[in-house]
């Protein structure tokens, strides 16, 4: 029996064998396989890249540019009418005998103990908490969740909770120390003016940010060998010693990164000043944030705002490479 092929027999079996071949892929396909290889990290980090230059580049460089002019309420409408005054700004920012220059330098100085404190009391007590739970006990596990809740909760929520706490009439703080006999009840202390306005600043500010420490150090515990604390111990190290020659010698790479990122918050640090205190800081409390913050958004001067911005930053740039230069050096000694 003789079949007779089908006219649409053979179709979807490919192309004759005379008929030239057709790839897909369009111009991708033409990309050579190594140069996608390299250009694909690349492709993927662009984003990433596009957002930092939107959200921290762009605005930067407009701040710098801001700094050389007089730029007041009067151009607001108009920033490119505003006048060049050049480095007038920073002239007046750095003359210390001028109101505004002795004011910042107060702001300043202010900053660098408040900075030095919370820094110095947080790293203590996160490396208190992060060797204290490395031992195994019950409850372990709810005592680790409890010391990080300060630093999950929300900025504002945290500090909204302190300034009501504070308050002179009807804090919680006055009220527990009443009940102790420790201060008199008609002459409750101040402590979001005056003098005890920078302690409660330091005390809100290391409540919110030792869990960050020991969070950091206590990770970097768990990469310590338990057989070092071992062989100590047969060789008859105490707790003290093992302190002293394990377990602080391994966490210094931990350190110097936990106290550098420290010391960049802090120093800049508004959300919490500005929360507790309100637009204007007592001077007890003035730090060099909300001190531009005023410079900038109350005087309505935005060109000395932005160079003392820009001063701010070069000292923060300053400091965080003589800090890495001499920990990178004493890394390549030891």
């Amino acid at each position: 029996m003789s079949t007779t092929p089908r006219p649409d027999a053979g179709r979807g079996a490919g192309p004759p064998s005379g008929a030239p071949h057709r790839r897909r892929g369009g111009v991708f396909a033409r990309i050579p396989v190594r140069l996608r290889r390299l250009g694909l990290p690349y492709l993927l980090i662009l984003p990433a890249i596009l957002l930092e230059l939107l959200i921290h580049v762009v605005p930067m460089v407009i701040g710098i540019w801001m700094s050389f002019l007089k730029l007041t309420q009067f151009y607001l409408r108009n920033w490119s009418a505003a006048p060049s005054v050049g480095l007038s700004n920073y002239r007046v920012a750095v003359d210390f005998d001028s109101a505004v220059g002795s004011s910042l330098l107060h702001s300043f100085l202010v900053t660098v103990v408040f900075t030095v404190l919370t820094v110095a009391l947080s790293w203590l007590l996160g490396t208190m908490g992060a060797v204290l739970m490395q031992g195994a006990f019950r409850g372990r596990g709810l005592l680790r969740a409890l010391f990080l809740v300060p630093y999950a909760l929300p900025v504002y929520a945290g500090v909204i909770t302190w300034s009501f706490m504070l308050q002179r009439d009807s804090g919680l703080v006055n009220h527990i120390l009443v009940q102790l006999h420790l201060a008199d009840a008609s002459d409750r202390p101040f402590w979001l003016i005056g003098d005890n306005s920078f302690f409660s600043l330091i005390v809100v500010c290391v409540w919110r940010t030792w869990p960050f420490a020991f969070l950091v150090l206590m990770a970097g515990l768990q990469n310590i060998s338990g057989d070092l604390y071992e062989a100590s111990a047969i060789d008859g190290a105490g707790w003290w010693r093992q302190l002293r020659s394990i377990t602080m010698p391994m966490l210094r790479p931990v350190n110097q990164v936990v106290v550098l990122v420290l010391f960049l918050w802090t120093f800049n640090d508004f959300n919490t000043p500005y929360v507790l205190f309100g637009k204007s800081a007592p001077e007890q409390a003035d730090l060099i944030s909300i001190h531009i913050y005023q410079s900038s958004f109350v005087t309505w001067n935005f060109g000395s705002g932005s160079a003392m911005s820009v001063l701010l930053l070069l000292f923060l740039l300053v400091v965080t490479s003589i800090y890495l230069v001499a920990t990178s050096r004493r890394r390549s000694d030891a």
